[in-house]
């Protein structure tokens, strides 16, 4: 019985498995039958596909030859080269960049937040504005390295960088950075060499005046128009020299030449025209001050005394004669609660800067056109008979911004003259009032 049960059982599974096999075989002649049917159509394909591969992978490989001709250029480059992710992870950088930035933790091939790797929110923030904007942005700043070794952090000096960013695909950002400390450097080494140097000459020069003033006196006509001519290119020579000793002062340590104090501003210009009143008359030019007449800032009187002295004495130089010089005053609003700033606009009738001088009318001994003036050159002195040195403008530039203010220079649509616009924080008063002096 035991052995029946066991046949008829056997039977029963056989029978079932040979009716599966039966009904899988059934199914795959359905599947197959399409293919069956076009079976010399896909043969035909079969070596175009393998020529279509073939031709995919060489592609693929010509272009990692490129990229990695790229990362090789990339890595010589004499400027730096940093490229993060959309998170800000720092994905490949080259040895100048490494060099910079002191990214002596990081090795190739590691992913790791930029800031860790580097204390700079300078950099960090530019990275996310050009993320967010999709623009290439640029900005300098000085770059303090963070090191390891704490014995050597006093010998690590500080960088001057400028970086330019570009967004790229995916989120990512590529960074260029360029160290601009040994230009800085050089720079500074110049402008020290100046300044020795123009400390020798005070003395020698001082002297030589001494002598020529002697020789004044006892020089009878025609020969003393020679001595008057060597007095006035010695003073020149000692103006320029005490402009330029001026100048780097101011550039040294601003803050420290200030005398604050409270400065009315229209009372100020009228002092300051009463001074230019010979030069003025001799070409029948006015002023015209129009604003407010009680206008308070917080300055150094003297310093912004040279401010106005320079730029009305240029504007009377330029000029056309028979012309008014405008001034004009206006309070700005603060805004997100900042202190109001007052505006100060100064603008001749002369025939305005070049497009080629304006980036350049603060830049020191920069003369523009001369053709713009309408002085010959034995006319084109100053109220002091002195010739321009060309440090004027910058000098003026160096005021402003020590008081915390802009200086900008435009040609006027209405006049077409030079436009000198500053603007210095202040304080409000009242009534309007709009005067000839």
């Amino acid at each position: 019985m035991l052995i029946l049960g066991f046949l008829v059982g056997l039977a029963v599974g056989v029978s079932f498995w040979v009716w599966q096999q039966f009904q899988l075989n059934r199914y795959l002649a359905q599947v197959l039958r399409p293919l069956t049917a076009h079976s010399s159509d896909v043969a035909l394909l079969i070596p175009s596909l393998r020529h279509e591969f073939g031709l995919i992978k060489q592609q693929r490989q010509q272009l990692q030859q490129l990229l990695q001709t790229y990362e090789n250029l990339l890595e010589f480059a004499p400027v730096g080269y940093l490229q993060v992710d959309e998170e800000n992870q720092l994905l490949w950088c080259n040895e100048q960049a490494r060099k910079m930035l002191y990214l002596q933790r990081w090795q190739p091939g590691q992913v790791r937040l930029l800031l860790e790797l580097v204390r700079s929110y300078e950099l960090d923030r530019l990275i996310e504005k050009t993320r967010d904007r999709q623009k290439p942005q640029v900005r300098e700043w000085v770059f303090h390295p963070s090191y390891e070794n704490a014995a050597a952090i006093s010998e690590v000096k500080p960088l001057m960088l400028q970086a330019t960013s570009l967004p790229l695909p995916n989120g990512q950002v590529g960074v260029f950075i360029e160290n601009h400390q040994p230009l800085l450097d050089m720079n500074q080494a110049r402008e020290r060499a100046f300044s020795d140097l123009a400390h020798e000459l005070r003395t020698p020069l001082t002297s030589i005046r001494l002598v020529v003033e002697t020789l004044q006196n006892r020089m009878e006509p025609p020969l003393d128009r020679w001595v008057n001519r060597l007095l006035q290119e010695v003073d020149r020579l000692i103006h320029l020299v005490q402009s330029w000793l001026e100048l780097t002062q101011l550039e040294t340590n601003p803050t420290i030449q200030l005398h604050r104090q409270r400065v009315e501003v229209r009372s100020l210009i009228l002092s300051v025209w009463e001074t230019l009143a010979p030069l003025a008359q001799l070409h029948q030019i006015q002023i015209a001050y129009s604003g407010l007449e009680n206008i308070w800032i917080n300055a150094d009187e003297s310093r912004i005394y040279q401010v106005f002295l320079n730029l009305l004495d240029n504007s009377i130089k330029y000029s056309q004669p028979s012309t008014t010089i405008l001034v004009q005053a206006e309070i700005i609003p603060g805004q997100n609660n900042q202190e109001p700033t007052i505006e100060i606009n100064i603008i001749d009738s002369g025939s305005g800067f070049s497009p080629a001088d304006l980036p350049h009318v603060f830049e020191r001994f920069y003369r523009g056109d001369q053709a713009r003036s309408r002085v010959t050159t034995s006319e084109s002195h100053s109220a002091t008979g002195i010739v321009g040195s060309g440090l004027g403008l910058a000098i003026v530039q160096q005021i402003v911004l020590a008081h915390g203010g802009s200086i900008k220079a435009m040609n006027h649509p209405k006049t077409g003259g030079a436009w000198l616009q500053i603007e210095l924080p202040g304080i409000m008063a009242n009534s309007n009032s709009q005067d000839y002096i």
